[in-house]
């Protein structure tokens, strides 16, 4: 991250040819808030060690979730939760205008194949709706 002119400069090239930039991890390791307000990206992935955290009522990570979420959203970007196991998680997480969801709830890990076939059936959004 030391070239940070260099990689925003390949991630405009990118963008300007349609491909979606996302930053992984988000709340771990490298991620600051400095790189939110400095990298040309699309979206924020919240990184799967808060999302487990969130039923865990004395951890107050829903309160961290919840900020990052809102700074997100005012920084105009989508929001895409790592790691949701469990319906209180998408609920909690639908509260706060989450916008996509990733994670065992939804199905485990799959081939391409198999990813692209369930997408086309709508498997996914049926399990969110029957919830």
């Amino acid at each position: 991250m030391d070239a940070l002119d260099q990689i925003n400069a390949k991630l405009q090239a990118l963008q300007t040819i349609g491909i979606t930039i996302a930053l992984d991890d988000f709340g771990t390791g490298y991620s600051s808030l400095n790189y939110l307000r400095n990298l040309n990206c699309d979206i924020l992935k919240i990184d799967k060690t808060f999302i487990d955290d969130l039923t865990n009522d004395s951890a107050n990570v829903d309160v961290i979730v919840s900020a990052i979420i809102g700074l997100s959203k005012e920084l105009d970007f989508d929001i895409i939760a790592e790691g949701v196991e469990y319906m209180e998680q998408v609920q909690f997480l639908t509260e706060m205008k989450c916008d996509y969801f990733q994670g065992s709830y939804f199905s485990k890990p799959l081939s391409e194949e198999l990813a692209i076939a369930s997408v086309n059936k709508n498997q996914f959004k049926e399990k969110v709706i029957r919830s």
